[in-house]
Formats: C-alpha cells, sequence, structure tokens
C-alpha cells in the first residue's frame, strides 16, 4: 500500500447525513478508514449495505441513551482487532470509545464530551480528560503506534478558533481545557495537523447560528493525534471544509 488514508468525521447523525449524500461521499473519497463520532443511531437503524457494496467493514459503539453519541469505525481491511469501550461505565454507557488494530497500527475513536449544557456535563468533561489521558499512556505501552483522533471538543490555541477573546469563558476554550491539550501534546502526542502546517488556520466546527460557516467563523475541535513515532510516516493532514453533511468537518490524514 502506498499510503493510507484516513478520516475522522463528526457527522451529527449519521441518518442525517446520508440524506445529505453522505455515502456518495464517502464513495468518491475511497479513504481507507473512516471515523465517525456522534453517530445518533445503532447500525440496524442504518443502511449499512450501502457501506458494506463500498468495500467497507464497520463497527459500533452506541450509546445507552437513542439518538445520542455514538462512535463507529469503517474500513476496507478487516481490522486484527476491536475493542470497546474505555473500561469506565460513566463514558461507556454514553458510547464514546472504540479502537481497532490494524497491523501495528492502533486507531482509537473517541467523542470526547461536550461542556455546553453547563456545570454538571463540564465536570464529566474533565473527568472524562483525566482518564483518556492515563488510559491512553497505559495503551501505549501495549501498542506503541497510536492514532487517537476524533471530536475532541477543545480548540487548543488562538489559532484554533475564530474569536479567541470573546470565547475565553466558554466550554471548549477554558484555560484549564487548553492545558490539558498541551500536555496532551507535550506527552508523545502530535497534533498532525498543526505538525504539518505549522501557520495554516482551517476550522472544523461552525456554530448553525449568525451564518458562521459561511463567514468561516469556526474552531477547530476535531483532531487527528498520533504518537510521536508516528511522526516520519505523515504526509498531509486537513480539514476538508466543502463537505457538508454536519456542522463539522472531516478531518483528513494520508500516511505513508
Amino acid at each position: 500500500m502506498s499510503s493510507l488514508k484516513i478520516v475522522s468525521y463528526n457527522v451529527n447523525g449519521i441518518r442525517a447525513a446520508m440524506r445529505k449524500g453522505f455515502a456518495e461521499w464517502m464513495k468518491a473519497g475511497d479513504f481507507d478508514i473512516v471515523c465517525l463520532q456522534e453517530t445518533k443511531a445503532r447500525p440496524e437503524q442504518v443502511e449499512v449495505e450501502v457501506f458494506e457494496q463500498l468495500g467497507y467493514h464497520h463497527h459500533w459503539v452506541s450509546a445507552e441513551k437513542k439518538g445520542y453519541s455514538g462512535v463507529a469505525i469503517f474500513s476496507k481491511n478487516k481490522p486484527d482487532k476491536v475493542v470497546e469501550g474505555c473500561g469506565v461505565e460513566e463514558f461507556d454507557s454514553e458510547g464514546r470509545v472504540i479502537r481497532a488494530n490494524f497491523g501495528d497500527l492502533t486507531v482509537v475513536n473517541i467523542y470526547f464530551p461536550s461542556g455546553t449544557a453547563g456545570g454538571v456535563r463540564q465536570e464529566v468533561k474533565y473527568r472524562f480528560l483525566d482518564h483518556i489521558y492515563m488510559w491512553a499512556n497505559e495503551l501505549r505501552k501495549e501498542h506503541p503506534k497510536l492514532i487517537i483522533l476524533g471530536d475532541y471538543n477543545i480548540a487548543h490555541t488562538e489559532m484554533d478558533i475564530h474569536n479567541p477573546k470573546s470565547n475565553k469563558n466558554n466550554s471548549g476554550f477554558l484555560p484549564e481545557e487548553r492545558d490539558w491539550m498541551t500536555k496532551w501534546f507535550d506527552n508523545g502526542f502530535t497534533d498532525t495537523f498543526r505538525h504539518l502546517n505549522p501557520e495554516q488556520i482551517q476550522y472544523s466546527w461552525w456554530s448553525y447560528r449568525a451564518n458562521a460557516r459561511a463567514n468561516n467563523k469556526g474552531w477547530r475541535i476535531d483532531y487527528i493525534s498520533t504518537t510521536d513515532n508516528v511522526q516520519d510516516q505523515l504526509k498531509a493532514c486537513q480539514q476538508i471544509t466543502d463537505a457538508k453533511h454536519s456542522d463539522h468537518c472531516p478531518v483528513f490524514l494520508e500516511l505513508k
């Protein structure tokens, strides 16, 4: 294989995305691995045959609550192993984590909690961040080559948000959240987009309000992180901003 093409995409409801041409987009893209967040559906509620006809194996983790959260991995190659969850019932009942092994590479697809609903959910988010940090470091001992991608629900730096000053007290750009991202990337993980495009401004999510997407007033909250030992394989990483099946856009990574 000359290169490996990976996509992370918060589809904000796969059934809604499919009504907007998501399956056709998948066909045209011919990606090797596609990781979805916020599927908001169980596989039996989705026309999965469409993806099977495109040659994808698919694995899903759904939330106990209907129409909420959920993650899925679609891959052209069958994974050697698929593991659901991160070992904490509070998070696993919300369908936030799935991982798949492909040879020496382990792809971890995560939908991080949002804290925008206020106090209680912000506390859940902080607990999740603490747990995932420790969990990923443990996982790395067994699987040294990791790709940890998904909707992190945090804009890391002022470059990653259209209006840093007015958002400094908003969930997703709070100092504690941003400090966590710094700690994450200082501890053996690479922000693939920023590593390859140090000066580029691109966003991956836009509010549905105030014509934000048309005016490109967005946030970069979707990331493809890799362990630093994958850096020499990084070829390209971009937000695919013209894909419009959601309030997010996909993040694309190509590995040598």
